[in-house]
């Protein structure tokens, strides 16, 4: 029996705060990279593009597919922990889908929105199955930024004797707004209330059992691997020579710089970061530039599947149409 379909709708008002913030992002990252290019030039950003060779492609398209699948198999197992089925093919279609028009349209989460819809739909719960993608989301980036830190820790970095105040800086920064959100759901409103229980008894309920907590961490851990030997792979091809002990802590820095919601398509930060890092750890920015382009342009390659699962999505809905 299909539940009632359900969603959040803004006002208009609202919608054009989301727009305008969306095309501030995007602005913001146009200018990041109108800055490198003034400061480093075009060189670094074609050689990144030139140097790109057939190894290096099969590498992302690889890479791509096992991440894929990981993302997928995580998104599935949220979903299961939320009481709703969603088989791991009809996953790696969507998530291959959603992976695509994250890369190519501004924001990079516009995949993300039309994959939770498009789930929503097919459940006939929209609200549910956006809080399935945000909360696979959420896990994804948690996973990645626990890891990023850890090998900052560990490893020589610009920012390695730093990490002790760092690390301590986001646990007092998480800390104090759990507290003001908790404050707030209080002193505020019982909507506020209701969601922040709502959130945790998602999280509890996903994370239950061991099967499903195993399965996300183990997923969630291949996902973060798997970018991580595909920058190291995107800095040799853009002929970095540097040992992986020095390129691995840099690429963290790189891929953290991503996660900034102030970018083109995942592109300004990224290449900000790594021109930055690359020259504190006593390389050029120009390698950092290159590294990052070089991973930008196999990041596109290994999203490219998405477009076939577009375009096949688009022809079956013509020829139901016809």
């Amino acid at each position: 029996m299909h539940r009632a379909v359900t969603g959040v709708r803004l006002p208009p008002s609202g919608r054009a705060a989301g727009r305008l913030g969306a095309w501030a992002r995007a602005a913001a990252g146009l200018l990041i990279l109108a800055l490198l290019v003034w400061q480093v030039g075009t060189g670094p950003f074609l050689d990144g593009v030139r140097l790109v060779d057939r190894p290096a492609l099969l590498a992302a398209l690889g890479l791509g597919a096992l991440s894929t699948v990981c993302c997928a198999w995580r998104w599935s197992l949220v979903a299961e922990g939320l009481g709703v089925r969603l088989p791991l093919g009809r996953a790696v279609k969507a998530y291959y889908r959603s992976l695509f028009l994250n890369t190519t349209l501004p924001g990079g989460v516009v995949g993300d929105v039309h994959r939770a819809v498009r789930h929503g739909l097919d459940i006939s719960d929209v609200r549910l199955a956006v809080r399935a993608v945000v909360l696979e989301r959420a896990i994804g980036l948690t996973v990645q930024i626990t890891a990023s830190l850890l090998l900052l820790l560990v490893l020589p970095s610009p920012v390695r004797d730093r990490m002790p105040v760092i690390v301590a800086a986001v646990a007092a920064t998480g800390l104090a707004v759990a507290l003001g959100v908790r404050a707030v759901a209080r002193g505020r409103s019982a909507r506020w209330a209701t969601a922040l229980r709502s959130a945790y008894t998602d999280v509890r309920e996903v994370l239950l059992t061991r099967r499903r907590w195993v399965g996300i961490g183990l997923a969630s851990a291949v996902v973060v691997t798997g970018q991580l030997v595909m920058f190291v792979i995107a800095a040799r091809t853009a002929g970095s020579d540097a040992p992986v002990t020095l390129l691995v802590p840099l690429t963290q820095l790189a891929l953290l710089a991503m996660a900034l919601p102030l970018n083109i398509a995942g592109w300004g930060p990224r290449e900000g970061v790594a021109a930055w890092a690359f020259a504190a750890a006593g390389m050029t920015s120009t390698q950092g530039v290159a590294a990052a382009v070089t991973y930008g342009v196999l990041g596109l390659v290994a999203a490219l599947p998405g477009a076939a699962v577009l375009l096949a999505r688009t022809r079956s809905r013509s020829g139901q149409h016809a």
